[in-house]
Order: structure tokens, then C-alpha cells, then sequence
């Protein structure tokens, strides 16, 4: 089973548009930009551990937009609609169905109802 997987980054900007989510590997923690601050998704006492992978380099190009041509949005990926929203994969249980989920992971728990977050260490779950 497959979740969606955040970027990971050394730093949360202030320059990053509102709603968007990714994985600060220095605080080792989910954030999503809401209301020019970042808000943690991680309520955990253990911090996560940080992906086995890294997106080091510089950013080329302006990303991939969906549902749109053009966007005024920074971002790797951009999706533009005012009528649709994007689906997470749903996972029952994610803790025990998803054996080797890495940090920044995000799916629709369907037995909690609720938005799964993993953050290396642990799934912490958003109503």
C-alpha cells in the first residue's frame, strides 16, 4: 500500500502558499501552512526519523501543475481547482497495513476517518 509522500525540506519557508504540506526534516515533523504560519501535524512525544532518501539540488524549472495552465503558486507540484480536491489513497489501519511507510507520508485512515501523517516514527491522525 502507497501513500502520498511530502517533500522533504531542511527549512519550512514563509515564502510557501497557504495549504501547503511537507516534511521538515530538521524538526523531524509534518507541517502544513495555514494562515501565514506553519501548523505541526506531529503530536507525537518521539520525533520522526527522516527519509532514507533526499531531494538535495537545486529546483529546476516551475513544477507540475494540474487542472489548470498557469498558476501564480509556488510549488513541485500544483494542483488548481475550484471545484476539486485531491484524493488521499485510503488505508485502513495504516499502522498495520503499511509496513514500511517513510517520513512525510499521508493517506486516509477509512477505520478512524480521519488524515494520517507519518513522520519516521510514528502516524499521528487528524480529524
Amino acid at each position: 500500500m502507497k501513500g502520498r509522500i511530502l517533500p522533504s525540506v531542511t527549512h519550512a519557508s514563509s515564502t510557501h502558499a497557504e495549504g501547503t504540506f511537507v516534511f521538515d526534516a530538521q524538526q523531524k515533523s509534518v507541517l502544513m501552512r495555514e494562515k501565514n504560519t506553519w501548523v505541526n501535524l506531529t503530536i507525537n512525544e518521539e520525533k520522526g526519523k527522516n527519509h532514507s532518501f533526499s531531494n538535495t539540488g537545486n529546483d529546476k524549472g516551475s513544477g507540475a501543475i494540474i487542472g489548470s495552465s498557469k498558476t501564480d503558486k509556488p510549488g513541485a507540484l500544483v494542483l488548481e481547482s475550484t471545484t476539486k480536491a485531491m484524493v488521499l489513497p485510503k488505508v485502513s489501519e495504516p499502522e498495520k497495513n503499511m509496513p514500511s511507510p517513510v517520513a512525510g507520508t499521508m493517506v486516509y485512515d477509512t477505520s478512524k476517518s480521519a488524515l494520517a501523517v507519518f513522520d519516521g516514527s510514528n502516524w499521528s491522525y487528524w480529524r
